[in-house]
């Protein structure tokens, strides 16, 4: 009897323990089929399921006038998948891609670890011949296929290779800074446009979806396609660039180093920036080879570096206006007043020249002849204080906020500034002289001197400088205009007729410094300056607006160590200018007039 008792409570015991691990089991399975459906449903499609990444084109380039500049064209590029391939035909695929051993092995690391079932890009942009060879040996390299991606193209002559900047493979850190947007090997904007307006011109990937095995091998298409998401394309850029102009600028430039920044007085729109020399935009996007990146680098001439934006060059005489705005419209002299120029201005122990005797001189004068005599003895009745609040209101000594990434603020000195590099009570009233013409402590930009010009010629509207116009939003086909701040100087109309007076005469009148600025059938207004360099020849400026009456083109032009304004600055404007307004160069002869009467009279400080 005992053990049939035992025997019953041992088979009762197996029956509620078998009964609560069926609960248990039932009530774990409820939760997995209702409680947590949506999360591990998910995770069970993730497993069955490859999203496969179609990347978009990314937004086109457009000039004022609808121009293309700025394509896309196909580029092929090699992938290899982890899983698949054999590791043993490393070497044997590097030779074909004509790649280092050890850049083809980190790639595909690299696309191991986020997955090796994914294709991972080994080599972007690879020609037709090489990828016939893979085509032809496919069988000796398992897990190797390539994909039809895009690559950016240049169709003008217009290079802008500061301007339109270029894309790069997305960075480790990048990746994990945004990594919604981003993944191993997508491309981004890494300098000029395509960096600033990156989230407009990369547009939105698009995702074709395939079912796999456990093994992760490809078994179709899923739901038949109907569960793909369509491909975005990248937004348009329309951009107040004139194509032309840009490129006729960049041929003129082509020999020197230096810089054109041309806008538009009315607007603030860029119609050209240049800067020499430069490099092939082509060359870069994707990997740039490492032995391409360092020439570029270790160039003495310094093709990366922006001149138009990131230059800090004395203006020379080119500043004088600033100076003769500030003494006029604050009243610290009459608009007849003048003085007589001997050549020669002594202040306490140190002569101050000039090149030439102007005699009795005034505004109108000093501006077209670039009397140093008048702007000496000028600036010490002005003061520091003032000529630095008139150079901040003409928009020297801080950025423009220029729609590109790179741009030097500039040097505006001021009594603080002195007092900082100097010591206080050790800088003398002799500093603000040099600082008359433009020599010195100042520093400025082409792109800051040609905002100055086109504040001049639209009589005080200084305009913030912008590339872009407009941007097309491809996917609801709207339009975004560039907004543009625009701030009054606050100078008298009576200022600026004889400060633009002067800058006529400069160009159009017997001794004026910037005659080779002249333009068959358009009056040109302008300056010349020539600012001193120590070390090797000056450097050349030109600021000058046309036509006169009306500006359409305010410009400023920078050619390093070449000397003169008026000999070197002031033809490329000229043309520059011409093929703005008209289309086209008119075929004439150069005249280079002696030296008393070129931009040496009063231009070499």
């Amino acid at each position: 009897m005992t053990d049939f008792n035992l025997l019953s409570r041992r088979r009762s015991f197996f029956y509620v323990f078998v009964s609560i691990v069926a609960l248990v089991y039932f009530f774990r399975l409820v939760q997995l089929q209702v409680v947590y459906e949506d999360e591990y449903g998910k995770r069970s499609d993730e497993n069955s399921l490859r999203a496969v990444v179609r990347s978009p084109l990314r937004g086109y380039i457009y000039d004022r006038n609808g121009t293309l500049i700025v394509d896309n064209r196909p580029s092929y590029t090699v992938t290899v998948t982890p899983a698949e391939f054999d590791r043993s035909r490393l070497g044997y695929l590097a030779e074909i891609l004509s790649a280092d051993t050890a850049l083809i092995q980190g790639r595909i690391d690299r696309g191991r670890a986020v997955n090796r079932f994914a294709p991972a890009r080994v080599m972007r942009d690879v020609d037709f011949p090489t990828l016939a060879f893979l085509e032809e040996h496919r069988d000796r390299l398992p897990g190797v296929e390539y994909l039809v991606e895009s690559k950016r193209f240049y169709p003008t002559k217009a290079r802008a290779a500061h301007l339109f900047g270029y894309t790069t493979e997305v960075s480790d850190a990048q990746v994990q800074a945004m990594p919604d947007e981003y993944k191993s090997g997508d491309l981004i904007g890494a300098t000029g446009l395509e960096s600033k307006y990156e989230r407009f011109l990369r547009g939105k990937k698009g995702y074709s979806f395939i079912t796999v095995n456990a093994r992760g091998e490809s078994q179709g298409q899923y739901n038949g396609g109907l569960s793909d998401i369509a491909v975005t394309e990248g937004d348009d850029l329309y951009l107040n660039i004139d194509a032309g102009l840009q490129a006729v600028a960049e041929s003129l430039m082509a020999d020197k180093r230096g810089a054109v920044v041309a806008i538009d007085p009315a607007t603030g729109g860029v119609l050209a920036i240049v800067s020499k020399p430069d490099y092939d935009l082509s060359l870069l996007g994707g990997v740039t080879p490492a032995d391409l990146w360092t020439q570029l680098n270790s160039d003495p001439a310094k093709p990366l570096f922006n001149r138009a934006t990131m230059t800090r060059y004395p203006p020379g005489s080119t500043v004088k206006m600033m100076l003769a705005a500030a003494a006029l419209e604050d009243h610290v002299v009459s608009p007849s007043w003048g003085v007589n120029c001997t050549g020669v201005f002594q202040f306490g122990r140190r002569p101050f020249r000039d090149l030439h005797v102007h005699g009795n001189t005034g505004f109108v004068q000093s501006i077209q002849k670039s009397c140093n005599v008048f702007y000496y003895q000028l600036m010490l009745k002005v003061g520091l204080e003032r000529w630095n609040r008139y150079g901040k209101m003409f928009g020297f000594g801080s950025p423009t906020g220029i729609d590109i990434l790179e741009e030097n603020s500039g040097l505006l000195p001021s009594a603080g500034y002195f007092d900082r590099v100097y010591g206080k009570g050790k800088w003398t009233q002799g500093y603000l002289v040099s600082l008359a013409i433009g020599q010195g402590e100042m520093g400025v930009s082409p792109l800051q001197m040609a905002s100055y010009a086109g504040a001049i010629a639209s009589r005080g509207y200084w305009h913030t400088p912008t590339v872009v116009g407009r941007i097309r939003v491809k996917e609801s086909g709207t339009w975004i205009d560039n907004t543009v701040q625009t701030r009054r100087i606050e100078v008298g109309d009576d200022v600026w007729r004889i400060i633009r007076e002067g800058m006529d005469r400069c160009v159009n009148s017997e001794g004026g410094t910037a005659s080779l600025a002249r333009v068959p059938g358009i009056r040109v207004a302008g300056k010349t300056g020539t600012a001193q360099n120590s070390r090797v020849k000056d450097h050349a400026w030109f600021v000058g607006f046309a036509p006169v009456d009306d500006p359409k083109i305010a410009i400023a032009v920078l050619v390093e160590n070449s000397g003169y304004g008026g000999t070197h600055a002031a033809p490329i404007a000229s043309r520059c200018i011409e093929q703005f307004l008209t289309g086209t160069i008119t075929p004439r002869i150069i005249y280079s007039p002696p030296v008393a009467a070129s931009d040496s009279s009063g231009e070499a400080h």
